[in-house]
């Protein structure tokens, strides 16, 4: 009998999309659903990006491109990383691929071994493919906690505890999704003077998000000393630049440059030719848009936060960066009868036709962190608000009907109001 791989059994996936086609099957049986669940901007990518592909379009440039990028786009990559984080590279040290997403497997294939019980630790809560492929790599996971009263950030203290003489990787992400939690050179110096212990362990600094920061300014890890030389940043255009779908993104790293283009040799041959050229011109010119799209977002945080935290039963820290709340909803929870926030999840859906992720999609819950859910901001004021409205109508309305005696007029009341709310 033809059988699949233990690997292929085991490959985790990106939650936001099974809750997104979820949502969209709603939406084609007629239901108005909110939709907060998936992360990606919902801004058009800017005039100007989307006419110089069309110009790379018309002129042809439709071909293979060398596999680690066109030189000018390593060119403005490596001018941006001065520009943005201080940092000097050069176009050599850059590669640039399908997206952010596929050098979290290129790192983990380079820096370790399958079957030899090489270490990597990734933050939990955090995306899911970090689990995904080191599992799929044959590396050995090592989840460190984010803690709520931590304002989720990484404890020094506990990753000096978790690294081993088989860690190979650390994987850092600020600003963080799903958490909204953002590192400054403080929070950084203390995790570099435990890495700095640890010759043979390579930095993961996921930044995808690093123009999207609220309150102060993105550093990153590769920027203090000693750091630069085994960090590989990771950024693309996906969220700065409102480019999801373009799937360019870049990862840089001198010592590691030529075997992660061999790497996109081996898999995407090359990022798509006109989409290089559409990047060249958003890193290359006025980053006006960008701004304004931070300020919208913003604007966007204040009010979600704001509305969350009126919510009974809701707690929900001010996200520093990325366009996501992260709320507490654990007494929420309780007072509606909700075995634990997937629960919540998929009632919220059901019953009010608003979409959101829970916690478990971003990895095993932490013992004592209680239950929370992801919103992604990343939506119009109207429909946040109208979202707001609808969770807020939900959870007042599920506490009147479960206090309600059975069979009661309150209670058949109380279920027709949450079910208007499909």
């Amino acid at each position: 009998m033809r059988t699949i791989s233990d690997r292929a059994r085991g490959l985790g996936t990106e939650n936001a999309f099974v809750v997104l086609k979820e949502a969209l099957e709603r939406i084609a049986a007629g239901k108005d659903v909110k939709n907060f669940c998936i992360g990606q901007p919902d801004f058009v990518t800017p005039d100007h990006i989307r006419l110089a592909a069309v110009r790379a379009l018309i002129e042809g440039k439709t071909g293979y491109t060398p596999s680690a990028g066109i030189p000018e786009l390593r060119a403005a990559v490596a001018q941006a990383m001065r520009r943005t984080r201080g940092l000097e590279v050069l176009p050599s040290d850059v590669v640039v691929g399908c997206g952010a997403k596929p050098f979290i497997g290129y790192v983990v294939q380079t820096v370790t071994d399958p079957g030899a019980g090489h270490e990597v630790i990734f933050p939990v809560p955090g995306f899911p493919i970090y689990e995904s492929q080191v599992r799929a790599q044959g590396a050995v996971p090592v989840p460190i906690p984010l803690r709520e009263r931590n304002g989720f950030h990484l404890d020094p203290d506990e990753l000096a505890a978790a690294i081993s003489p088989r860690t190979r990787l650390v994987i850092l992400n600020s600003p963080h999704n799903p958490t909204g939690s953002v590192m400054d050179l403080r929070r950084l110096e203390a995790i570099a003077a435990v890495l700095r212990r640890h010759e043979q362990v390579w930095i993961f600094s996921d930044e995808p998000y690093a123009a999207l920061v609220y309150e102060h300014e993105h550093a990153s890890i590769a920027t203090l000393p000693g750091m630069v030389e085994r960090t590989v940043v990771v950024d693309g255009a996906s969220k700065t630049y409102a480019m999801p779908g373009w799937r360019v993104g870049w990862a840089i790293n001198r010592a590691l440059a030529p075997v992660l283009e061999r790497w996109v040799t081996n898999t995407d041959s090359c990022a798509p030719h006109l989409c290089q050229w559409a990047a060249v011109e958003a890193l290359n010119t006025s980053q006006a848009p960008t701004a304004l799209m931070r300020s919208s977002f913003q604007r966007r945080r204040d009010l979600v936060i704001d509305g969350l935290n009126e919510i009974s039963g809701v707690i929900c820290r001010r996200s520093e960066g990325a366009f996501y709340a992260w709320p507490n909803v654990t007494d929420l929870c309780r007072r509606v009868s909700a075995a634990d926030s997937e629960a919540l999840r998929v009632r919220l859906l059901r019953e009010a036709d608003v979409a959101l992720l829970s916690d478990i999609h971003f990895g095993p819950r932490i013992p004592g962190e209680g239950q929370h859910l992801r919103l992604s901001f990343a939506a119009s004021i109207a429909d946040l608000e109208e979202g707001l409205r609808r969770i807020e109508r939900f959870a007042r309305a599920t506490r009147r009907q479960l206090r309600a005696p059975a069979g009661s007029e309150a209670a058949l009341g109380a279920g027709a109001v949450v079910g208007s709310g499909a």
